[in-house]
């Protein structure tokens, strides 16, 4: 059995996606946000504190894209996975990566120093510059869906999943206002899988034990008596 620990709408949306497209069973643990602080005993599992962590046997993994990649091969075969005799494996592995590195990394930034930080500590200019360059490196998405439903080989696969999550977490923290129309189609289109949509409604369920949460997953304490 797989095991995925998991926040509300953060990078480990990504396994849970693709484990759902791929109709694996798994347990999903999901934890309040930040789990390094108020997940007592989860640094014991994972010494990073981060999410995801996907547990698999022996296997233990904290990146959300290589996750994805391993459940799309190990698990398989899988039309999520572009193999290496396919025309274009390489341009599957480009996005996959991209997804994380080159465009989640910048919004992480503007989380912090828009959302996250003390009001005394936000930095307007860092989540300014960094909000544009998300929007820069978006382009390289544009321009690789003209003409195209999908990022590669003609279907839906793991890319589209790394890529699609970095689509949702700028709505989630509104930089979708700048999507281009064809953008915006393709979002709507892989949004519209049940895959995506069986995702969302077990992040729900497990969020249930959290009590209220704000859409990063952190809880919401409730308003001082009085």
């Amino acid at each position: 059995m797989i095991d995925l620990y998991h926040c509300v709408n953060a990078r480990s949306f990504r396994p849970l996606w693709t484990l759902e497209e791929m109709g694996l069973a798994y347990t999903l643990h999901v934890l309040p946000f930040p789990p390094r602080y108020l997940a007592p005993g989860y640094k014991d599992m994972n010494p990073l504190g981060t999410i995801p962590l996907m547990i698999d046997g022996a296997t233990r993994m904290t990146e959300s894209a290589a996750i994805c990649h391993y459940l799309a091969t190990r698990h398989g075969p899988s039309p999520l996975a572009v193999t290496p005799d396919e025309a274009d494996y390489g341009a599957y592995l480009n996005f996959l990566h991209m997804g994380e590195a080159t465009l989640t990394f910048p919004q992480t930034l503007v989380l912090r120093y828009r959302h996250f930080e003390e009001e005394q500590r936000r930095l307007p200019q860092v989540a300014d510059d960094y909000e544009r360059w998300f929007l820069a490196r978006l382009r390289a998405v544009d321009a690789r869906l003209a003409g195209r439903d999908y990022l590669c080989a003609g279907r839906f696969t793991a890319a589209d999943i790394s890529v699609g999550y970095a689509l949702m977490l700028a709505a989630t923290i509104g930089l979708d206002a700048e999507f281009s129309d064809m953008l915006n189609a393709y979002f709507g289109r892989i949004r519209a899988r049940g895959g995506h949509r069986r995702a969302l409604e077990r992040q729900a369920e497990g969020a249930k034990s959290l009590g209220p949460v704000d859409a990063f997953g952190r809880p919401i304490a409730p308003p001082a008596e009085g």
